[in-house]
């Protein structure tokens, strides 16, 4: 058990409890107005310590910034490309405001105050993921017994809108395609697997299946800050996803005079460049396809590609397990949520075939009822 004493501070007589870790050292805590309070204090420190709930508070003047360098480096099982986006988060919108501070310092009110200001000035998205990183690393504070809760816990977070998506009709593929020059067969390809742009730049020749019509998708190659980093696909799974016969010829090309491991697209060596939305050849890909076509969506995306690939294949009566196989989600329900606008054909087919099923039966009813005895 501690002890405590009394003492004469400059505003009058305090009270000091003097008392001994866990790890037997001993240590005071002062300022305590009344001997009650001393009391009290040193009661439930006892307790937690019995319990095994006792924390150090001199282990909370530890800066979020300490802290975020470990949380960081813990990510390894994240992929580059995901990782990068944290870094960059970080930088930009956590560290300028909370590396500096003692992360037992911090209160619920500030995190709720810094977290509403940043909403005001960037969308969900960055605010969410800006967020994560403070509540994550005090996270690591709280395993790490140097509080007894986060804070940083049950904030108010801005909704995220879903953003809006363009589906191609496959007359439109085919006009994006003719206007692509060069790169007619990827945008082809792209529209037709739902391959997202790494997968599809870093596929090799051994990996495409010409007589089963089958890509199996290994390999990713991703843009990082400028470089090219090759990995696993974003499931870390390799996936079979089956490709149109229209697609044989004009793979064929592209696999001549290459040799088994090569890259399909490109000169077979050198990874593709991700093309920029505001220029270079998609960009103007697209603006041509829209002078023709007025219907074409201006601000289509590369990725609205892969949104195409899954409204295609479900117009054309493939059930969701399929879609999820060939887009590689984790589940059937996640490409149900992504795509659900998508299926509304089937809720239509349901009604239908409900009021058919009603029909059959009444009628079948009424024939029974009408037959001579």
């Amino acid at each position: 058990m501690g002890s405590i004493q009394r003492y004469q501070a400059a505003r009058g007589r305090r009270y000091m409890v003097q008392y001994r870790k866990p790890d037997h050292s001993s240590t005071t805590k002062r300022g305590f107005l009344t001997k009650k309070d001393a009391e009290l204090f040193l009661a439930s420190t006892e307790v937690r310590k019995a319990t095994g709930e006792w924390i150090d508070a001199t282990a909370s003047r530890i800066t979020i910034g300490q802290l975020a360098a470990d949380w960081l480096k813990s990510k390894t099982h994240m992929k580059p490309s995901s990782l990068h986006v944290l870094e960059v988060a970080w930088h930009k919108h956590v560290e300028p405001v909370w590396a500096h501070r003692h992360v037992g310092d911090i209160q619920h009110s500030e995190v709720q105050d810094w977290v509403s200001e940043l909403s005001l000035r960037r969308g969900a998205t960055v605010v969410i993921r800006a967020y994560g990183i403070l509540a994550g690393t005090i996270d690591r504070a709280v395993m790490d017994r140097r509080l007894p809760s986060n804070v940083a816990r049950n904030v108010n977070l801005p909704r995220k809108t879903r953003k809006s998506r363009s589906y191609l009709t496959h007359g439109q593929v085919q006009l994006l395609a003719d206007e692509a020059g060069r790169n007619r067969t990827l945008v082809l390809f792209l529209a037709y697997t739902g391959l997202r742009w790494g997968e599809a730049v870093g596929l090799r020749i051994n990996s495409v299946d010409m007589l089963r019509r089958r890509i199996l998708v290994r390999e990713n190659a991703v843009n990082v800050a400028g470089k090219i980093i090759r990995g696993t696909p974003k499931s870390h799974e390799s996936r079979s996803v089956p490709f149109p016969a229209f697609l044989v010829e004009e793979l064929g090309q592209l696999c001549e005079r290459k040799s088994h491991d090569d890259l399909v697209f490109g000169d077979g060596s050198t990874f593709l460049p991700t093309p920029t939305h505001t220029s270079g050849w998609f960009a103007g890909a697209r603006k041509r396809s829209h002078e023709i076509d007025l219907t074409f969506p201006r601000a289509l995306t590369l990725h609205d590609l892969r949104h195409t690939a899954a409204s295609l294949a479900i117009s054309a009566g493939a059930n969701v397990k399929a879609v999820q196989r060939m887009l590689g989600h984790a589940s059937a329900a996640m490409t149900l949520d992504t795509y659900a606008e998508l299926f509304d054909d089937d809720l239509d087919a349901v009604a239908i075939a409900l009021d058919h099923a009603r029909r059959d039966s009444i009628e079948v009813k009424m024939k029974s009822n009408q037959a001579p005895i």
